[in-house]
């Protein structure tokens, strides 16, 4: 019983404060909120037993990426800003985009439920099948993905650095007068 109450209690604070993300016109109340997300989804992972995920969760996502999400908004934006509303055909698209990619994600659960099941049944994975599945070459193993979500964070790294080095170069930029 009290399982099912934290895991209630756990998925409300997931759902609610990933609406505040996605609608926050505060671009650092989004990046708050999206840190509760990430830390009330390392509960579940505590509560399906989950050790290592949990421990990954914790300090890859909600420690490490959400540092480089706060510092690329720093560097690019100004902190209290607000961010404005989209209008009109935006909106419109935006929510559209949104049901399809729900619709989208229902069909493929539901069409992979048996695998799931199956997959869940199993025994537990050591952390030598961790590792060879995450850094492996083989079938279904993600080494490809792994590196490509390396070189993304990098070019979203150097990406800031460039837009707040032109930011700044722009304002310092010292009048032919003043030479």
């Amino acid at each position: 019983m009290t399982e099912h109450i934290i895991f209630y209690l756990l998925a409300f604070v997931i759902t609610a404060f990933s609406i505040l993300t996605v609608t926050s016109k505060r671009i650092v109340r989004s990046a708050t909120y999206l840190l509760f997300v990430l830390l009330a989804t390392a509960g579940l992972y505590m509560m399906l037993g989950y050790y290592f995920l949990f421990a990954v969760q914790i300090s890859v996502y909600a420690g490490g990426i959400m540092v480089l999400f706060i510092m690329a908004i720093f560097l690019t934006h100004k902190p209290g800003k607000r961010v404005p509303i989209r209008q009109g055909w935006k909106l419109g698209s935006c929510i559209l985009l949104s049901v399809a990619g729900v619709l989208l994600c229902g069909d493929i659960i539901l069409n992979n439920v048996v695998g799931v099941v199956q997959y869940i049944e199993k025994k537990e994975l050591t952390m030598q099948e961790i590792g060879t599945t995450m850094l492996g070459t083989g079938k279904q193993q993600y080494l490809l993905s792994f590196e490509m979500m390396s070189i993304l964070l990098l070019a979203c790294i150097v990406g800031a650095i460039l837009i707040a080095r032109k930011t700044k170069t722009v304002k310092n930029v010292p009048n032919e007068t003043e030479l």
